[in-house]
C-alpha cells in the first residue's frame, strides 16, 4: 500500500477546496466533494426563562394596577404635597446635613487611615479607639447623647490648660441642634469610612511605594501621586453607598432634636391631615430621587478614576 492509498481509496492532492476530486476505489472512480458546507446550528432554547419573563411581566402589570386604582394611597394628597413649601425645605436641610456631615467625615477619615499606618504607636492607637468607639455604639445613641451635650457642660471654656480663660460661651449657643445633629453623623461615619480608606490604601502593592522611594519621591509625594489615584477606584464604591446610607440616617436626627429634616416635615403634615401612607409616598419619592443622583454621580467617578484599567467586557461568542 502507497502513501496515497489509504484503506483502498486513492487520495489525490488539489489546491482548490470547491475541486471534486475524483477518488478510485476498485475499477471505479468516486467524485468526493470536499467543500466546506455551512453549519446547521440550532440556538439553545430556554423555555424557562421566557417562562418566567412573562410571569414577572403579568405580576408587574397587577401590582401597578392595584396601586394605580387602590383610592386608599391616596396620590391626589401625594400630588398636593409632592412640592410642597415646607417638604422642599425638609429636602433641603436633609441634603445640607448630609452633604456636610460627610465632608467632615471624609476629613476625619483621611486623617484617621493614615494615623493607622503611622509607625508611631500611640497614633495607631488613637485612630484605633476612634473607630472603636463609634463604630461600635449606635448612632441614635451618639445623636441623643450630642442632643444632651449641653446637660454635662453648660459652658465651653477657650484659654490655656490649668490657666486663665480667654473666652467663655454658653454651649447651646455653640452646639445647636443642626451642629450636634453634624457632628454625631460626621463622627459616627468617619468610623466606618476610615477603614474603607485603610482597606483602599492597603490594596495597592508596597513594590509601588518602594519604586517611588528609589527616585526620590517623598511619602507624602508617593501617597498623592502614586497610592491615592489607585487606592481611589476601591474607595468610590463603598463610599458611594455610605454617602446613601448617609442620607437616609438623617431621619434619626430628630433625637437631637432636629425638626427641619425631611422625614419629620412629613410626618407632621401625616399628623396634620391623619393621612400616614400619602405622606410617606412623598418622603419616599424624595428620599429615590435624590439617591437616583447619587448614584449618577457615583457612576461617573468610578468611571473617571477606573481609566485605563477597567476595560468593556468583550461579547460572548
Amino acid at each position: 500500500m502507497t502513501a496515497n492509498q489509504i484503506y483502498g481509496f486513492q487520495v489525490a492532492k488539489t489546491t482548490d477546496a470547491s475541486e471534486k476530486v475524483p477518488i478510485e476505489t476498485g475499477s471505479s472512480a468516486v467524485p468526493l466533494d470536499i467543500s466546506p458546507k455551512p453549519i446547521n446550528a440550532v440556538p439553545v432554547r430556554h423555555p424557562g426563562r421566557w417562562f418566567a419573563v412573562g410571569a414577572l411581566c403579568v405580576a408587574s402589570l397587577v401590582a401597578t394596577q392595584s396601586v394605580a386604582t387602590n383610592p386608599n394611597f391616596h396620590w391626589q394628597t401625594v400630588a398636593t404635597y409632592v412640592f410642597d413649601p415646607l417638604v422642599l425645605s425638609g429636602v433641603c436641610w436633609t441634603l445640607a446635613i448630609t452633604v456636610i456631615s460627610m465632608a467632615v467625615a471624609i476629613a476625619l477619615a483621611i486623617c484617621l487611615a493614615l494615623m493607622r499606618e503611622s509607625e508611631n504607636a500611640l497614633i495607631r492607637s488613637l485612630s484605633w479607639l476612634w473607630v472603636w468607639f463609634f463604630r461600635g455604639t449606635p448612632v441614635y445613641t451618639q445623636l441623643v447623647f450630642w442632643g444632651l451635650v449641653s446637660v454635662l457642660y453648660s459652658r465651653i471654656s477657650i484659654g490655656m490648660p490649668f490657666g486663665p480663660e480667654l473666652a467663655s460661651f454658653r454651649t447651646k449657643d455653640v452646639i445647636t441642634p443642626g451642629v450636634a445633629a453634624i457632628i454625631g453623623l460626621a463622627f459616627n461615619e468617619s468610623a466606618y469610612l476610615a477603614e474603607i480608606f485603610r482597606a483602599g490604601l492597603k490594596s495597592i502593592d508596597s513594590g509601588q511605594r518602594e519604586a517611588a522611594a528609589s527616585i526620590g519621591m517623598r511619602h507624602m509625594q508617593t501617597l498623592y501621586r502614586i497610592v491615592l489615584p489607585q487606592a481611589m477606584r476601591m474607595i468610590v464604591p463603598p463610599t458611594g453607598n455610605e454617602t446613601i446610607g448617609m442620607l437616609k440616617t438623617t431621619s434619626l436626627v430628630l433625637a437631637v432634636p432636629l425638626t427641619l429634616d425631611l422625614n419629620f416635615v412629613t410626618n407632621s403634615i401625616a399628623n396634620r391631615l391623619y393621612l400616614p401612607i400619602p405622606l410617606l409616598i412623598v418622603s419616599a419619592l424624595w428620599y429615590l430621587t435624590i439617591t437616583s443622583v447619587l448614584m449618577i454621580g457615583q457612576h461617573y467617578l468610578e468611571r473617571h478614576f477606573g481609566k485605563g484599567v477597567d476595560r468593556p467586557e468583550m461579547p460572548h461568542v
